[in-house]
């Protein structure tokens, strides 16, 4: 690798560095310990230096060669180039006296010869850097670390190095100082001292446990769960960054290939390639940003300066951060809770200097407020940027506002619609509903006010006085007074618009004008599974509330899941998200309760309304910790915590909506638009808080159970205005529960007494974390289901079993990490039966087939390995799953003769069977994959050809769109019942096929201690089999003359240098291809009866194939060699 030419001290230099070569102008020098004769390693001056290197953060850690410019007149020496090889550093060596050596004889001056190499390599460099991944502040060192890791890991050169840090990694109570390397797909660990070298590889994909801990012995460490080992990382110069990175990319590969639903959603890491470590900072970043104030997933942070904001109701200054992206300007001080306010930039209209002292940055927005922020960095650059956006948005506005004036009159995008014909659905109704159905069925009377009325109107009051002083709208400032108003309740008329606001769903509705109105018109009539699924449930969502009684309520409902089902086909409908749009339904307008709902399933409840709930289980996983953080009595009563998941699901899926009256739930859901999960949270701990006494008394689940369904038949709404008939809520309830009567207020305020320390980045936090355990947790269901299902029919122990499992899976991830866009990603699919959750092409078979197949030292292992693969594909779709490939490999491990016989014949008669060798003699042994791929996807025709097309077309996930599971379950029960195949039902072999078939013998008995004895029986048996065949045709036509045919037995051994050569030459005078059922009858083939009842008469042939297969070894040495196999491919 060619360095930028830096200045090197030669003083002694020569301790640690031998002379390999030099010249007038270049040295090369080989590092001491390095390369030494006798393969020593240098003794003590080997130990001292790798251990010099491994610790030092130096040039000479690198590399153990280097190559050093020098002029006669000079001392001083320039570092030029280093190598890991000396085939690397020799190539560079070269390189300079063909190309540079002839050059600098024509200088004058030392100066001039040294200036110009140093330019030549700098040009080498730039040359170089044009293709380079590398993009760091500081390229050079980069490059160095970049060398290191490569030479270390030996890793594929795709795999793309993301950043480096020094530490400690401890193995029990020692550490090991040395380097941790984090890279796209890989935690890699180096460490060298004295002689004792420290290598560790772990995959992204296999952390289940990722946490920053500390203890006695090690104060602040990263602590790393994978396969169940535990590893510590200490000692780093910033641990908080360092875990940020391993967070990221952990969660990275995770969403990459564990859960592609949400990746294929998100095109910034779609190229791992291009990750950085500022990229991953700046997603990290805002990510956070986004989530806390409810933004657009979209929104990227820009800048963060450290300033005050002046608030004008409480006529002070408050300390905090604003935050700058594409298009809203946020701040938050620095308790979070004290002030925070969300500035669209649609709604600034100017932006000014107002105190340049002070460094005061004035923004003024529509509706007259201004937002006044002081001791603001470099705040001239920021009010020139904030007007350049005013302007282009001014601008923009404008063309806008010519286009509608020159268009036809609009009002608005909704209320053009209004009118339009809709779906030809069974009763629904023709237009957009434009009100929220509690104001259309239950509309307030004003002259008749009675008590609880008239605390409505008092919250209305609460909450005007604080619009007078926070302002209302998007801008308006939240502090703690809003959210005691919050856990107050909010007034029936404003839960709309605060929700709406809260949630950051008017934001995605102001810059989304007329989406969903196109989205209405455009799902009309659409027929899939969601909305067969949505139809289905239109009546069970909410069916006591009159508004889903009657054909608007229940026409709207079917409107709004249609749109976001044809929006989102990811999603689609998921259970509970009926119950949830109801009473979005209830107190927001319909293109309202649209965007609400896309703020929950989007951002606020990111992955609940998907097929494995992920985002649920998440949740639950953190309320779990959170237990056994604020509940201990209830850990050390419970012995599994599990239980508390199962009774809180429909808490988490449905917002306590499910489990509460509803005028006792709608203000759960104004808290959790307000606070997001960490609302629901606080109110599961509250509610087990509360039930402490009668659940610690429980002596079973059940009764468990009972205790909480009863505490929330207790639950009411004291103040709620909603009439009787509404309220589910009864007198009939309250005399049969054991409870008093809990009003909701007073549980939702003592959540927040009791939990409001929870805070939001710790919610998050724990969010990530979990996440990773709970994929994995479902990795290892599926794992557990496979292998059960599988135990019953192969050989194989369960435990090699399973090391065959996560080598199979681990070939599926090794395919998918170094290809943009690798076709391999859609082999996994988690919605498929456990079974083809996780299939591989031929491809991945094939490098499967090679590390673990008994036979693959065989001279045409490619050609067996496509044959193979062809003949486990029964339903012709170029995958093959987990079953099919651990009952080949039973049957070359455990299978008998007959069994391993039988197999061989079958890969040499259609449909595995296909001709490669015709393209090249050699071909057997090497495919290229574009081969490969074709030879796999070749049709045979062969007699069972239509009960294969048969089978492909009954399979239940083949051209549909969703999966048949009736298909499924037919498919299961007939390989139930599938019998033993009987040998006599083989078709015959022809004389081509059974030439291959001679010939992949010959190979398999190449390097075996009886080889030539192996060789001698199959010779004989091919003239057994000849002459028998000869005599039987003579038999049936005894007047025509037959050519005699000799054993073709040398042709079969082709290649191979110890073959017997007594045995007779053939006379092949077969075409090139496989010859069809129509060639002339002269033409001989067998029966497996035949060649089996023939080498059974061969003791060296029995034992040959009953020679047991050490499967624990050969899985060893799969496991060590998998990584270095695919890295080669």
């Amino acid at each position: 690798m060619w360095l930028t030419p830096e200045e090197v001290l030669l003083k002694n230099a020569l301790k640690l560095w031998a002379l390999e070569r030099s010249n007038e102008y270049f040295v090369l020098q080989r590092r001491r310990g390095y390369g030494e004769e006798g393969g020593g390693g240098g003794g003590l001056a080997g130990l001292l230096v790798g251990t010099l290197d491994a610790v030092l953060d130096s040039t000479s850690k690198v590399a153990p060669f280097r190559i050093l410019h020098q002029t006669p007149d000079s001392q001083v020496y320039w570092s030029i180039a280093c190598g890991a090889s000396r085939e690397e550093i020799t190539e560079h060596w070269e390189w300079l006296e063909q190309n540079v050596m002839k050059t600098l004889s024509v200088f004058d001056s030392s100066e001039d010869i040294t200036s110009f190499v140093q330019g030549k390599i700098r040009g080498l460099i730039a040359e170089e850097g044009k293709g380079s991944l590398i993009k760091e502040e500081d390229p050079e060192k980069f490059r160095e670390a970049h060398l290191k890791f490569e030479k270390c890991f030996g890793l594929a050169q795709q795999e793309k190095l993301v950043t480096y840090y020094s530490c400690s990694y401890w193995r029990g109570r020692v550490p090991c100082q040395g380097w941790l390397y984090l890279s796209t797909n890989f935690l890699s660990f180096y460490s060298f001292l004295l002689g004792a070298e420290v290598k560790l590889i772990l995959s992204w994909d296999e952390i289940s446990k990722l946490e920053k801990t500390s203890n006695v012995i090690l104060t602040e460490s990263i602590h790393v769960c994978a396969h169940g080992e535990d590893h510590y990382f200490s000692m780093f110069m910033h641990i908080s960054e360092t875990f940020l990175l391993m967070e990221q990319l952990a969660l990275f590969a995770v969403r990459r290939l564990f859960d592609k639903e949400t990746f294929e959603s998100d095109p910034i890491l779609h190229d791992p390639l291009q990750i950085t470590k500022r990229g991953l900072e700046s997603r990290a970043h805002s990510e956070q940003f986004n989530a806390f104030f409810r933004l657009p997933r979209e929104e990227s942070l820009r800048e963060v300066h450290e300033c005050f904001l002046w608030v004008p109701f409480s006529h002070y200054n408050t300390l905090g951060k604003m935050c700058i992206s594409d298009n809203y300007i946020c701040f938050a001080s620095q308790d979070g809770s004290l002030c925070c306010v969300v500035i669209p930039q649609r709604e600034v209209v100017a932006a000014e200097m107002a105190d340049p002292a002070s460094k005061v940055v004035s923004l003024s927005t529509k509706g007259n407020r201004i937002f006044r922020f002081s001791e603001v960095r470099d705040f001239e650059q920021l009010v020139m940027k904030l007007r350049s956006k005013c302007d282009a948005m001014v601008m923009s506005h404008h063309a806008l506002s010519a286009e509608v004036a020159a268009g036809p009159s609009l009002d608005s995008p909704l209320d053009d619609y209004e009118g339009k014909p809709m779906a030809s659905h069974k009763g629904s109704s023709q237009t957009v509903s434009t009100e929220a159905l509690m104001t259309v069925f239950h509309p307030q009377d004003v002259e008749n006010l009675d008590a609880k009325m008239l605390k409505e109107k008092m919250k209305e009051q609460s909450w005007n006085i604080l619009f007078i002083e926070c302002g209302r709208g998007v801008s308006m400032f939240r502090t703690r007074k809003t959210r005691d108003l919050i856990v107050r309740g909010i007034p029936e008329v404003l839960r709309g618009e605060l929700w709406l606001l809260f949630s950051g769903a008017v934001n995605d509705m102001a810059v989304n004008p007329g989406y969903y109105s196109e989205l209405v018109e455009k799902s009309l009539g659409t027929c899939t599974l969601a909305t067969d699924e949505i139809e289905r449930d239109l009546r069970r969502s909410l069916p006591e509330h009159p508004a889903f009684q009657s054909d608007t309520g229940i026409s709207a409902l079917r409107r709004v899941l249609t749109a976001y089902a044809y929006r989102n086909p990811k999603i689609g409908y998921c259970q509970a998200m009926n119950i949830l749009t109801s009473v979005l339904l209830l107190y927001a307008k319909e293109e309202e309760a649209f965007w609400l709902l896309v703020a929950v399933c989007e951002r606020m409840l990111p992955d609940y309304f998907n097929r494995r709930i992920i985002g649920a289980l998440v949740d639950q996983a953190v309320f779990e910790e959170l237990i056994r953080d604020y509940l201990p009595q209830l850990t050390e009563h419970t012995t599994d915590m599990t239980f508390f998941s199962s009774v809180s699901l429909s808490w988490f899926l449905t917002l306590f909506i499910s489990v509460l009256p509803i005028e006792s739930a709608v203000n759960v859901v104004d808290c959790f638009f307000y606070d997001g999960i960490k609302a629901i949270l606080q109110l599961g701990l509250a509610v087990l808080d509360y039930n402490m006494d009668r659940l610690l008394a429980c002596k079973d689940d059940a009764e468990a159970v009972t205790v909480l369904n009863r505490f929330f038949d207790s639950v009411a709404n004291k103040d709620s205005p909603l009439p009787p008939a509404v309220q589910q809520a009864s007198g009939a309830n309250e005399s049969r529960s054991q409870h008093r009567k809990v009003d909701i207020t007073d549980l939702i305020r003592e959540s927040n007494e009791k939990y409001g320390e929870i805070r939001f980045e710790d919610v998050e936090s724990m969010r990530r974390r979990n996440r990773l355990y709970v994929i994995q947790t479902l990795e290892t269901t599926t794992k557990q289901n496979v292998l059960r299902v599988i135990s019953q029919d192969v050989k194989i122990s369960p435990h090699d079993l399973e090391e065959l499992y996560e080598l199979y899976k681990k070939e599926h991830f090794l395919s998918c990490y170094w290809s943009v866009n690798s076709p391999a990603l859609k082999h996994h699919d988690p919605s498929l039966p456990y079974l083809d959750q996780y299939r591989i092409d031929c491809q991945q078979f094939r490098v499967l087939y090679h590390l673990l197949s008994p036979w693959a030292h065989c001279a045409n292992r490619d050609s067996l390995a496509l044959w193979t693969f062809r003949l486990l594909d029964e339903n012709l779709d170029g995958l093959i799953n987990f079953k099919e490939f651990a009952c080949a490999l039973d049957v070359m491990y455990y299978g008998s003769f007959t069994h391993k016989l039988k197999f061989l014949f079958k890969l040499h008669i259609p449909p595995a069977f296909t001709e490669v060798e015709s393209l090249s003699p050699s071909k057997g042994a090497h495919l290229s994959k574009e081969e490969l791929i074709y030879f796999s996807q070749l049709n045979v025709s062969s007699a069972g050809d239509s009960e294969v097309s048969d089978a492909s077309k009954r399979s239940p996930d083949k051209g549909k769109g969703k999966v048949d599971i009736q298909a499924y379950l037919k498919q299961w029960q007939d390989e139930l019942l599938k019998k033993e195949e009987n040998i006599k039902d083989l078709p015959r072999m022809d004389q081509f096929q059974f030439i291959q078939f001679s010939k992949t013998l010959y190979n398999l008995f190449h390097g075996d201690p009886e080889e030539e004895l192996l060789y001698r029986a199959i010779a004989t048996v091919t003239t057994l089999l000849l002459k028998m065949e000869e005599v039987g045709r003579r038999l049936q036509s005894p007047t025509s003359p037959v050519k005699s045919v000799a054993p073709p037995a040398a042709d079969f051994g082709a290649g191979n240098d110890s073959k017997p050569q007594e045995a007779p030459a053939p006379q092949r005078t077969v075409n090139t291809g496989p010859p069809s059922p129509s060639k002339a009858s002269g033409e001989w083939s067998f029966a497996f009866e035949q060649i089996l009842a023939s080498l059974l008469n061969e003791p060296a042939l029995v034992r040959f194939f009953e020679k047991p297969v050490d499967v624990q070894a050969k899985l060893e040495k799969a496991k060590a060699s998998q990584l270095k196999a695919r890295a080669r491919v």
